[in-house]
């Protein structure tokens, strides 16, 4: 741990928070000094990541990001309790059906796009608002993938759903400027998280070695941490010129390959 906390006294508000990237950015932003409302749909698992870290560094709410009235109500519950969003970390999705496009379900392509996109929509509108009514020069951050820069790196709704949250990340950029809010984004290599472990039917230990043998860099397991890592940097003052952009933790391989899938 640094020996100088980098969100010291900052409120920081985090959906898809119960368990994988979200759990651990919950953990390690509270490590470093951050008031955390950790956000998600499940709640067992969210109560327990909370209650690990003991109620005054923490607190979980039920947010299912498709529903903005819940969005809308978690950025008010944090207001409430803490008086002030300085972060966002909209980190909550879905992977989506993962059918090809001749047998793609609309259904859960919608379901992809209203977790994705629109939920991320959401929650960027309400915790913008909350941040311009206090005059928060905020960071709002978003979890994309590198299947927002390539073709085929993923199932066709996600990588529908990835391109377009980096539109909108630039979009918002453009326009909460003017408040001093930062709007970047994250865009994760295959990490073994239990979302793609589940959709994908892999333990971790098989994503894992997936993903080794795609990387581009090698030595390095890529893990949830890592991503972590990524949304401290762009949540702390480190970072207090950077807007607009897509960090891809990804060991280069955006860079180096080209539309073939990460699983």
């Amino acid at each position: 741990m640094s020996t100088k906390p980098r969100l010291e006294g900052k409120v920081a508000l985090i959906t898809g928070a119960a368990s994988g990237i979200g759990e651990e950015t919950v953990r390690l932003f509270a490590e470093h000094g951050a008031f955390v409302v950790a956000a998600d749909v499940q709640d067992k698992l969210g109560q327990q990541v909370v209650e690990s870290l003991g109620q005054d560094k923490a607190t979980y709410r039920h947010c299912d990001v498709r529903d903005e009235k819940q969005v809308e109500e978690t950025v008010n519950y944090t207001l409430e309790k803490y008086g002030k969003i300085d972060i966002l970390f909209s980190n909550a999705g879905i992977i989506g059906p993962l059918a090809g496009i001749l047998e793609l379900d609309i259904n859960g392509f919608d379901n992809t796009m209203a977790t994705n996109v629109r939920g991320v929509a959401a929650t960027i509108k309400h915790a913008a608002r909350a941040m311009v009514a206090k005059k928060i020069r905020g960071s709002i951050i978003c979890t994309a993938s590198v299947a927002s820069s390539l073709g085929g790196a993923g199932p066709h709704a996600y990588v529908i759903s990835k391109h377009a949250l980096v539109g909108l990340v630039k979009t918002a950029c453009g326009e909460l400027g003017a408040y001093g809010i930062r709007v970047n984004c994250i865009s994760p290599f295959g990490v073994a998280t239990p979302l793609s472990c589940t959709a994908y039917n892999l333990k971790p230990s098989e994503v894992e070695a997936n993903t080794s043998a795609l990387a581009n860099l090698k030595g390095v397991i890529l893990k949830a941490k890592h991503i972590a890592d990524a949304a401290l940097f762009l949540a702390s003052d480190e970072s207090a010129y950077i807007s607009g952009h897509n960090l891809a933790v990804d060991g280069g391989f955006t860079v180096v390959h080209h539309g073939f899938s990460t699983i």
